[in-house]
């Protein structure tokens, strides 16, 4: 999170309501008032004003924060400010009557301010915004670079992004952070490990499957798993997707890419958690050694699973994964993935809908969504669809006929590699920001998260 240097001046950054602006100008002085009025400034949401000195420089600028019913309609307000103000370094002023949570609206000024950069020139010089003493600058740093680096390696395109950079990146993360980083690697290695679906979902690839392994923290701390998918391209396989499908599948890996973010800023944060990452890397391709529809494939858990769609091989790959965690008996269990076109359709790209029986971890979840302003929505692991995933010939099918509760059969599918006494619970998350919104740039996202963050930071889960 970028900070000015000491002794940089800054200009005061005012936060204005609607119906405050009318008090604001009585108390101003008279050319104040007069420039506000003469630029038609109402304080509207995300408006914005600057207030000229006598040397043709910023005095003050002035934000709108709108009304409660147009804040409602979106979050992160300052950052919709922040396209809009010259690149100086404001101070952020608050009236002691005004509903803000300022460390929340830093965050998400800072989280607007990132740019892909890898392949392009540096950007223009951007606002910098000195927040409030009172605002822990030290833990939405720490976010803030989770946030960054999925970003990055969801934005990175699958040339650059495979399953040997992906593991590369991972690997970096464990050493920042002094954590324990191991990798099984290959067909061969995979298959005589016991991990069949994921050297099956990766065969067709030029780089080589791997399940990624990271351990951190005081052993006889509560045990948190993080699995995240690691699709780092999906072609759909023989099942092969159509070109429109295909565009965005760089973002496959967004699971995987959310559940470093969040591992690193636990670590740097310094939890007191035993934590555990899990990532299956691979690259559902075509070639000769592709798994087949109507393959019948065998699990780490000794299911078998009927392929009827090749395309569906992000719950295979976290199957294998999740059958490793449970035979810890981790605490907690967390699955991240884009897994469903199905939970777009539900729910559009916004807002990820999360699974679980916990009622204690899904009241907590649904709470600090809120909190945090990290959208999520509960769905159900609805038993009655559970004869949907049975196919006759298997003990499981990756792929139901039909197309209807797509993403709840998909969630349903991975909760037979989870024991039934485990606080468990999938995020089918988009990992994508389809047009730019204050504090989401267009590109990759970070979803639940944050949301997932602040529960575990307050031990809210239920122990088994």
């Amino acid at each position: 999170m970028p900070l000015p240097p000491p002794n940089t001046p800054t200009i005061p950054l005012h936060v204005i309501e609607a119906r405050s602006l009318d008090a604001w100008l009585d108390a101003a002085d008279a050319r104040p008032r007069a420039w506000v009025e003469a630029m038609g400034f109402r304080a509207g949401l995300g408006e914005v004003v600057c207030l000229p000195d006598e040397e043709g420089g910023i005095a003050a600028a002035l934000v709108g924060w709108g009304t409660p019913e147009a804040r409602a309609r979106d979050r992160f307000h300052l950052a919709a400010a922040a396209d809009r103000l010259p690149p100086h370094h404001y101070q952020l002023v608050l009236p002691p009557d005004l509903e803000i949570d300022p460390a929340l609206e830093t965050l998400g000024w800072h989280l607007g301010q990132y740019r892909f950069q890898r392949y392009k020139a540096s950007d223009a010089p951007q606002p910098v915004l000195t927040c409030p003493d009172t605002v822990d600058t030290t833990r939405l740093a720490a976010i803030e670079r989770g946030a960054s680096l999925c970003f990055d390696l969801i934005n990175t395109p699958a040339r650059d992004m495979g399953p040997e950079a992906l593991e590369q990146a991972f690997r970096k993360v464990a050493t920042a952070c002094g954590a324990e980083a191991t990798v099984l690697s290959g067909h061969a290695a995979l298959e005589a490990e016991n991990f069949p679906m994921i050297a099956a979902v990766g065969a067709a690839a030029t780089q080589e499957p791997r399940l990624l392994d990271m351990r951190w923290g005081r052993p006889d701390a509560p045990t948190v798993t993080l699995v995240g998918k690691g699709v780092c391209f999906d072609t759909g396989g023989l099942n092969i997707k159509p070109g429109a499908s295909m565009g965005l599948m760089k973002k496959d890996m967004g699971g995987a890419a959310t559940a470093l973010g969040l591992a690193q800023t636990i670590m740097e944060l310094g939890l007191d958690l035993r934590l555990r990452v899990l990532i299956p890397a691979v690259e559902n391709a075509i070639s000769a050694p592709a798994f087949r529809p109507g393959d019948i494939l065998p699990s780490r858990k000794g299911l078998s699973v009927e392929v009827n769609n090749t395309d569906a091989e992000g719950r295979l790959v976290l199957a294998d994964a999740l059958a490793l965690a449970d035979e810890e008996n981790p605490d907690l269990m967390i699955s991240l993935a884009t897994l469903t076109g199905a939970a777009r359709v539900a729910l559009g790209p916004d807002v990820p809908p999360f699974f679980t029986d916990d009622e204690d971890l899904a009241a907590a979840l649904a709470a600090a969504a809120r909190r945090v302003a990290d959208p999520l929505w509960r769905l159900p692991f609805w038993d009655p669809y559970e004869p949907m995933i049975e196919p006759g010939i298997a003990d499981l099918d990756n792929a139901p006929k039909g197309g209807m509760a797509g993403s709840i059969t998909a969630a349903l599918f991975l909760r037979r590699f989870v024991g039934s006494d485990r606080s468990y619970a999938h995020f089918d998350i988009y990992g994508w920001t389809p047009s730019p919104k204050p504090g989401r740039p267009k590109g990759g996202a970070y979803q639940a998260a944050r949301a997932l963050l602040d529960v575990l930071e307050a031990r809210a889960w239920k122990r088994t």
